[in-house]
C-alpha cells in the first residue's frame, strides 16, 4: 500500500500563520516556500528550515542551538527585530529589511511573530515578496 504524505502549503500572509508553524515537524518546514527560524522565547533557534538554510549558506547545524540574534543574524539584533520580540505581548509585524551580513545586500520581508502563551516565536523571511 503506498501511503502519499502531503506537505500543507502555507501562505506567508496568513493571519492565523504562527499557529499553523507551532504545529510543523522540521521536515514539513523543510518544505515552506519562504524562511522559517522557529526560536525559544530566549532567542535560540530550535528549527532552522532548507529554504532558509539555502539562501542564507548557514547550515541547519551551525545554527541550531544558537542565539539568532546575537550569533546567527547579528545584523537583525537592534529595535527594528530584535528588541520587538522582548515585549511581552502578541507580535504580528511586517518588516522590509535589508540582509547584508555574509551576502550581498537582499531585500527580503521579515514577518516577526511571537504569542504571549506560546513556547515559540518566528521569524519568517520572504524573499521576492516586497
Amino acid at each position: 500500500m503506498l501511503t502519499i504524505v502531503t506537505t500543507p502549503t502555507l501562505d506567508v500572509f496568513a493571519p492565523d500563520l504562527h499557529d499553523q508553524l507551532d504545529r510543523l515537524s522540521q521536515a514539513e518546514l523543510d518544505a515552506m516556500e519562504f524562511g522559517v527560524v522557529r526560536m525559544s522565547t530566549s532567542g535560540k533557534v530550535v528549527a532552522y528550515n532548507a529554504y532558509e538554510s539555502r539562501l542564507a549558506g548557514l547550515s541547519r547545524e551551525r545554527v541550531i542551538g544558537k542565539h539568532f540574534f546575537t550569533e546567527v543574524a547579528p545584523c537583525t539584533n537592534h529595535y527594528i527585530v530584535s528588541v520587538r520580540f522582548d515585549a511581552p505581548i502578541n507580535l504580528d509585524a511586517l518588516v522590509p529589511y535589508v540582509f547584508t551580513l555574509r551576502m550581498r545586500p537582499t531585500h527580503v520581508q521579515l514577518r516577526l511573530l511571537k504569542k504571549e502563551r506560546s513556547t515559540y516565536q518566528y521569524l519568517i523571511v520572504a524573499r521576492g515578496q516586497s
